[in-house]
């Protein structure tokens, strides 16, 4: 879907470059990041696997540089990787993260890549610390923001310890980027029944278990939202918007399938005091979740970077969080607006399995509006129809293994949750 006109010019002279470190090529949030600069005249670029996934077949990108990493690089040499594409572009690049390793990196050797580069400065540490689910807690205990209760073992006999005592079920993740990519504990967010599994899955983690332990948050006594934003230098909003989670992928799980905008004043202003107290500058995609047990938003992600879905969000001037972003960056004015309330989003290829499954276990969403003012697709653009079946084609194949992988895990090792 095209987006609507915008009420703004952007600096058509600076480009903007996708930066991802990973092997995930059905990104649908950096096609929409080509897409959405794209459209309004700014030169794309993008850091892809091959030529053939999505991204490198959209018809708003200028190149495709082809650089698979793997995130167990050494930083100098992924740091040296973007510098040498930087030198190609040959002019200073807007750059666009979509992953927390590729936005700690920047922000951990900013001084060495200010020179090709244009992106938020930022304290050095934070978006580690942020992407860290032992970090972001520690955050959320020293600002009083509310977060479910956690604990952060260091060994077997740590979560032997825990496992005596928990109340199950729990959620596990893994702890850190980079170490996720170079020795994930789990295939995404896990929730685990009962001490047996949990000491099952514990012992093919070694002596170090990169994993938080997490208090799980029931489904019927929750709902799940999420909170996306760009934060000028003085962490001042610069564009927020609210939206509640719908459907995931696998069911309960991180990836959004389906979602709608709706307004919430009271998280709006949460998230923003919470951003202005640790000082953080960018774009964010956090993930909360609304415990109707005690009434307060417990705060699972933040995500120093913008998130998959983020083209559900976009005010009445025409300005998404990537926009906002290249905006600010090339010192132009950051229109305001109200968001579009009611407007959905929907990822196609995995609304589909969602869509079943959240039929069969009757859960619903209480805010979620009953009928959409708008549709916002995933993959399919009139205008830019190829990375449609650049997805489909490589959905076939690794992308469904990849689903029924993830499904499995909610069979033989719990369900996976967000």
């Amino acid at each position: 879907m095209a987006s609507r006109s915008t009420l703004f010019t952007p600096d058509r002279d600076v480009p903007g470059l996708i930066v991802k470190i990973g092997n995930y090529p059905l990104h649908h949030g950096g096609v929409g990041a080509i897409r959405s600069l794209g459209r309004l005249g700014v030169p794309m670029y993008a850091v892809t696997e091959d030529r053939w996934t999505p991204a490198a077949q959209s018809r708003y990108l200028e190149r495709a540089f082809v650089w698979p990493t793997t995130g167990k690089e050494e930083p100098g040499q992924l740091v040296d990787g973007l510098l040498r594409i930087g030198r190609r572009i040959g002019r200073p690049t807007v750059l666009i993260p979509t992953d927390e390793e590729a936005a700690v990196l920047v922000a951990e050797h900013q001084d060495v890549l200010a020179g090709p580069f244009l992106f938020p400065r930022v304290e050095a540490a934070l978006p580690r610390r942020l992407a860290s689910k032992q970090g972001l807690h520690e955050l959320c205990i020293e600002h009083g923001v509310a977060s479910p209760a956690s604990a952060f073992p260091d060994s077997y006999a740590d979560i032997e310890e825990f496992a005596a005592h928990a109340r199950f079920p729990v959620v596990a993740k893994n702890r850190e980027a980079f170490v996720r990519r170079r020795q994930p504990a789990v295939i995404g967010t896990t929730r685990i029944p009962d001490a047996e599994h949990l000491l099952t899955l514990a012992a093919r983690w070694g002596e170090h278990p990169g994993v938080i332990l997490q208090e799980y948050l029931p489904r019927e006594d929750a709902e799940d939202w999420i909170v996306h934003a760009y934060f000028g230098a003085d962490a001042e909003p610069l564009a927020l918007f609210t939206g509640v989670k719908v459907r995931s992928w696998p069911p309960h799980a991180g990836m959004t399938a389906l979602a709608y905008v709706v307004d919430n004043p009271e998280l709006s202003a949460l998230a923003a005091q919470f951003i202005k107290q640790i000082g953080f500058s960018g774009v964010v995609d956090l993930d909360l979740r609304f415990d109707r047990r005690d009434g307060q938003y417990k705060l699972l992600d933040f995500n120093p970077r913008m998130g998959a879905q983020f083209r559900l969000f976009e005010n009445e001037s025409g300005v998404d969080v990537v926009r906002a972003q290249h905006l600010h960056l090339t010192g132009r004015k950051v229109p305001e607006g109200e968001q579009r309330a009611g407007h959905r989003y929907l990822v196609e290829n995995i609304d589909l399995p969602a869509l079943a499954a959240y039929r069969r276990s009757g859960y619903t969403t209480p805010h979620a509006p009953e009928r959409a003012s708008g549709t916002e697709l995933a993959w399919f653009a009139a205008d830019d129809v190829r990375p449609l079946f650049a997805m489909a084609a490589r959905l076939v194949g690794p992308g469904l293994k990849h689903l029924y992988q993830l499904w499995r895990s909610t069979t033989r090792r719990g369900a996976v949750v967000k």
